[in-house]
């Protein structure tokens, strides 16, 4: 069976090297200049004692977001066998990422694991979880933002573009026009219980997730890519159905909720986009929901100090 056409992917460090090459990939691989703009790097030690042996090297390099900056490098052509090998090669620090290089071309690149540590810039779209609501601080997504601009109050910024009561298909068609004076680097996309919901006018009308998922979330990745931002997803959070009742001709069940958390997390493990899951810290504590779908002010710091392990 022929493997399909040769993937790009760019490199900054050790992959460029023949001899890396050579230990990973039994050749030489096809390489062309290229370089990667808004971001440099830093150091990254390595421990893997397998890396170190191929690289002859302790430390790497990782890529930080810097606007004013571009990273030069080059794009290799691999196989599919050799994509797959470069990926095992890589330490767990890294994640491989799509991005858009200064020519216009879409690539792989390996990008921080951690997809909030080297956010400088970001957009936050989603509903009323996203937004705040019930959390006179304004939610998880303030938290988020006071801490992350207090870093670095020249450079960091969040935008908090959330609007209650939106679905998957309203974000998707709303985001692109929002994005270019914002200038993000990061579009978090808080993906909420709205799109699991069970419409009242047709209740037995079947569960679409995955089908969906794609429609919307394939429009804002495509979105993201074209303004050089990296597309982040947060899952539903946990509901308390027993107490949910009707919302404006909604109805939400936790199987539902469940569903759809799966269908983004499949979605975004085949498309190597970054899914930050937010079912966990309110799961079985009805105490922190108002309703039974909107956080308390306590259930939003919950959510907050669940992110904020990731780096932010």
């Amino acid at each position: 069976m022929s493997e399909s056409r040769p993937h790009a992917l760019f490199s900054f460090g050790t992959l460029r090297d023949e001899q890396v090459q050579t230990a990973l990939f039994g050749r030489a691989v096809p390489m062309s200049p290229a370089s990667l703009a808004g971001h440099t790097t830093r150091p990254l030690p390595i421990t893997d004692p397998a890396v170190i042996a191929a690289s002859g090297l302790d430390v790497h390099l990782i890529l930080v977001r810097e606007r004013s900056s571009a990273v030069e490098g080059a794009v290799l052509h691999l196989t599919d066998r050799e994509l797959a090998a470069a990926d095992a090669y890589e330490v767990d620090d890294y994640a491989r990422r799509r991005v858009a290089l200064t020519s216009g071309e879409s690539a792989w690149a390996y990008l921080d694991a951690d997809p909030l540590r080297p956010a400088r810039r970001i957009v936050v779209v989603g509903d009323s979880i996203a937004y705040g609501r019930c959390d006179p601080r304004g939610g998880w997504t303030s938290r988020l933002a006071a801490a992350h601009i207090a870093g670095n109050e020249a450079a960091h910024r969040v935008f908090n573009l959330a609007v209650p009561g939106s679905f998957l298909s309203d974000v998707s068609e709303q985001t692109p026009a929002l994005l270019a004076p914002r200038l993000p680097d990061t579009l978090l996309v808080a993906a909420g219980v709205n799109d699991s919901a069970v419409r009242l006018d047709a209740p037995d009308a079947p569960y679409d997730g995955p089908a969906h998922i794609a429609r919307h979330l394939g429009s804002l990745a495509a979105t993201a890519l074209s303004h050089h931002a990296r597309l982040v997803v947060v899952g539903p959070t946990w509901i308390d159905e027993s107490r949910t009742g009707d919302y404006e001709g909604l109805r939400f069940t936790e199987a539902r909720v469940l569903a759809l958390r799966e269908s983004l997390r499949e979605w975004c493990e085949a498309h190597h986009v970054d899914f930050l899951d937010l079912w966990e810290p309110l799961r079985g504590r009805p105490e922190l929901l108002v309703g039974g779908v909107h956080p308390t002010a306590e259930g939003h710091e919950a959510l907050y100090r669940h992110l904020s392990v990731r780096g932010c």
